[in-house]
């Protein structure tokens, strides 16, 4: 009898076997190592500078690898920012328990962004969720408070994180960052040099701050997130998605390209480079991309560069699968 009851156990471990890994293997490219448990995270975004950011917040909140404990908006009118983030957390089935910081007002001082039509009647004063006036406090105080090491997905400049570890120091020890910044040996749209990527070159300095703060720190550069987009048949899926994430990107897409003076038929057949989203992706895995170590050095005029004697960065540089990426952006923005 002992041996039966354990064989009728094996065969129960091989059924639910057989019906969990599957479903486990539905998102390509995400390691199963640490399943089960979430990963603490702060987004530093600069939302409707560029659509990407839009893109990313989008599959940050459709990726349950993550435990959101804040999104800070950063440069220029950070209030503005603040409301899209706003509507967004709301449309996403109503996570405004993800309270929201106002960052530094620092950079272009214009009032708006390109996304205010999808946010004018968004009325502010009934948002339920919480919004620091203080970004850059409530960073430092997530971070401060956390049990765990944070990861910071920074995904703009870096002037709240550079006034961060102003503030207090002690944040480095307790941040994995994980950035889209920087260009190693390709440029934009693949091109064959490197440029000045303007996540670090808008505010050098403040990038000098980040790049040399002793903590965990991984990049995807322009040679690995400027090449992403999603065309054709991948595309069609997010634009014909019921997904009300997916609904609200496309939404903000199009306000976006109407006020950047693009063609709107463009909106209808593919997405702009989605750098952000492969720094979300980065922050779960790094299985799709090349990793190099790399000395990097932020250069007074905005390069990233080279250097054997410079802090050492784990560095996406080229893509070992990246059709599996865009699948992967696919599933996680229609799920």
């Amino acid at each position: 009898m002992k041996h039966n009851r354990w064989s009728t156990w094996a065969v129960l471990a091989a059924i639910i076997l057989a019906v969990v890994l599957p479903a486990g293997c539905a998102n390509p490219g995400v390691s199963s190592a640490g399943a089960g448990k979430k990963i603490p995270v702060i987004l530093d975004t600069d939302i409707c500078d560029d659509i990407d950011d839009t893109w990313a917040l989008a599959t940050l909140l459709q990726s349950p690898e993550f435990d959101i404990k804040l999104i800070t908006t950063e440069v220029g009118d950070t209030a503005a920012r603040t409301r899209v983030v706003a509507k967004m957390l709301t449309v996403a089935g109503g996570r405004t328990d993800i309270p929201i910081g106002a960052g530094i007002n620092v950079g272009d001082m214009k009032k708006g962004h390109a996304q205010d039509e999808w946010v004018k009647d968004f009325d502010m004063s009934k948002y339920k969720g919480t919004i620091y006036p203080d970004g850059v406090q409530a960073m430092i105080d997530t971070i401060m408070k956390s049990p765990q090491k944070i990861t910071l997905i920074s995904i703009g400049p870096v002037p709240n994180i550079a006034a961060a570890l102003q503030r207090e120091p002690k944040i480095a020890d307790k941040v994995r960052f994980i950035g889209m910044h920087g260009s190693i040996r390709k440029g934009y749209g693949g091109k064959g040099h490197p440029d000045k990527e303007y996540n670090v070159a808008a505010f050098a300095k403040e990038a000098q701050k980040v790049f040399t703060t002793d903590w965990p720190m991984t990049i995807t550069p322009l040679d690995t997130c400027g090449i992403v987009t999603l065309q054709k048949g991948k595309y069609k899926k997010v634009l014909e998605s019921r997904n009300p994430l997916a609904l609200a990107v496309i939404e903000n897409y199009r306000v976006w390209a109407k006020r950047n003076g693009m063609n709107p038929k463009q909106v209808d057949t593919g997405s702009t480079t989605l750098f952000d989203t492969v720094a979300v992706y980065l922050a779960m895995t790094s299985d799709l991309v090349e990793m190099e170590k790399l000395g990097i050095r932020v250069t007074d005029d905005g390069f990233t560069v080279i250097d054997d004697n410079a802090k050492k960065i784990n560095c996406a540089t080229k893509w070992k699968k990246l059709d599996a990426f865009e699948d992967f952006l696919v599933e996680r923005l229609t799920k």
